[in-house]
């Protein structure tokens, strides 16, 4: 699965991609979409709450079938165990599923906190979502709020989605910044909470990469 962050830079949106910038009004949100990566025999990842999804999406892309406990945040309904309702209702897990259902399930989830055991890939994933913090200007952000170990063999798979137009490496930390310059509005929509969860953000998202020490900087336009 593509980097929620790809997808925005290539145009490909879709509501997980777009779900990921309502939160936010106009103005400069550091320390976005944080992560770092180290490449040896094995791969190890670790990630802010952001990346959760993904996170579980790559693992699934690494094995046909993983082992998961935690729990999925969705507004639609699903066969699992209900633990707490509210805007999401939270349901809880404890099963072998096939990575292709993970996939199923992946497009009805808000959030999958999930922890993840296959072969040749591990991931850990914490329970309880950060409180918002908008502009993350003061930099305390977890991004050990996703632990992932993986076989070195998806370093190719991995790379394209989520270290994309990097140099080969050892060692990657990867922060982003979010400048929303504009906020759209759905056409025709009167329902003032539907037109915040339909509003699409315009901008610019910066990317800051330390690539074995060194600084890599670029920036591309989006609306999300």
């Amino acid at each position: 699965m593509m980097h929620f962050l790809k997808r925005v830079i290539d145009e490909k949106v879709d509501d997980a991609a777009h779900q990921q910038f309502v939160r936010f009004s106009k103005g400069i949100f550091e320390n976005r979409a944080v992560f770092k990566v180290r490449k040896s025999d094995k791969i190890k990842f670790n990630s802010t709450f952001e990346m959760a999804n993904d996170m579980v999406m790559l693992a699934a892309s690494a094995t046909p079938k993983m082992h998961c406990t935690g729990l999925i945040l969705s507004k639609e309904t699903l066969p699992f165990t209900i633990k707490k309702k509210g805007l999401a209702t939270v349901y809880e897990i404890d099963q072998d599923m096939e990575s292709s259902r993970i996939h199923e399930i992946a497009q009805k989830a808000y959030f999958m906190l999930l922890d993840c055991e296959g072969m040749g890939v591990s991931l850990k994933i914490k329970k309880k979502l950060p409180k918002p913090n908008p502009k993350g200007a003061d930099g305390k952000v977890n991004d050990k709020f996703c632990v992932m170990e993986l076989d070195g063999k998806n370093w190719g798979n991995m790379k394209e989605e989520f270290l994309y137009g990097l140099p080969e490496g050892k060692k990657y930390e990867i922060s982003h910044q979010y400048n929303i310059q504009e906020i759209i509005l759905p056409v025709g929509e009167k329902d003032p909470e539907q037109m915040r969860l339909k509003a699409k953000r315009k901008g610019i998202v910066k990317r800051k990469a330390i690539v074995d020490g060194k600084e890599i900087v670029n920036e591309s336009k989006f609306i999300a």
